[in-house]
Order: structure tokens, then sequence, then C-alpha cells
């Protein structure tokens, strides 16, 4: 169970991908993260800077001088950064259970707003809405992105979550 917010590292993997692919400013970075999450989660600039120092602090990045940008401080990833790249993929491997716990977790959260008496959250005209027709939408997003990523149709899944977890194995105490 997540206590809050995204898996830990998250973002600094996110920076250490990006720059592997090209150099690149904290700007253009923070852009990329966002559109990544489909534009529903942007970092803010004191998450994303700090990192680009502290990977240049420990060698895992350079700046590097763009003469048709002299103004943008551009990053650029160091074979020290390659090596942390790699051991923090290796590790990332890990943290799909989180992944899937903020997921369902924030998930519950919208349902409950929906359906518990104890909340009582108004209805606004021409706004998002804590109902059965948004959260509707919400799982037929997710379906969709799945179909979208996994280039195949959803199927719905029949298993309870114990099933589930024996079938592939997985601990469902963790």
């Amino acid at each position: 169970m997540r206590k809050s917010g995204p898996p830990k590292g998250l973002i600094a993997y996110l920076v250490l991908e990006l720059l592997e692919e090209r150099p690149r400013y904290g700007y253009e970075i923070l852009k990329e993260i966002t559109d990544i999450s489909g534009g529903h989660w942007e970092p803010s600039y004191g998450s994303v800077y700090p990192i680009l120092y502290k990977f240049e602090e420990k060698g895992w990045a350079e700046r590097i001088e763009r003469e048709d940008e002299p103004d943008r401080k551009y990053f650029e990833l160091t074979d020290a950064g390659r090596e942390e790249l790699e051991e923090r993929r290796d590790r990332g491997a890990a943290k799909a259970r989180e992944f899937g716990d903020i997921i369902l977790g924030f998930f519950h959260v919208y349902a409950t707003f929906a359906t518990d008496d104890r909340f009582e959250i108004p209805d606004r005209e021409g706004e998002w809405q804590f109902d059965e027709t948004f959260s509707a939408w919400i799982v037929e997003q997710v379906a969709r992105h799945h179909e979208r990523y996994f280039d195949t149709e959803f199927e719905r899944l029949e298993e309870t979550p114990t099933e589930f977890y024996d079938r592939h194995g997985v601990d469902d105490e963790e």
C-alpha cells in the first residue's frame, strides 16, 4: 500500500530516460513527462530542476552549450549516468505494484465520494461529477488506453484478486 504520491524516484528515472534519448533542458523534460501522462500529471519545476542539478553534481549528466540557444541550460547524459539508468531500470521493474496501488487507490476514493453518504460533494453544472456516469467514463478511458497501448481488445477478467495473484505467482500481502 502506498502512503502518498507517485512512486519514489519516478521523476528522476524519467529524467534519466529522457536524457538518454537526447540532450534536453528542464522545461522540455517537464513537458515531455506531462505528455507521457496523457496530460494528467505535471511535475513541478521544483522537482525537475533540482534533479538535473543533482545529476550534474553526481556526474550523471553534464551541461552543454548550444550555439542556437545560448540562454538555455541543456543537460546531456554521461557514461556514469547511463550506468545509473541501467540500475534504476532494474529497480524500477519492482515498482509495478506501487503503480497499480496508486491507480486503484485513487479510483476507490473517487468512487467513494460518489457513493458514500458520509461525503456530501455538490454537483456543479457543466463540470466533472463524482457519480456513476463519470466513474464509467474513467473506466472506459482506462480500457481504451489499454487497447491502444497493447494493440488488443480489452476483455473483462472474471478472476478475484486472490485468483489473479495466485495465477501469476504474486504475493497479495505485499
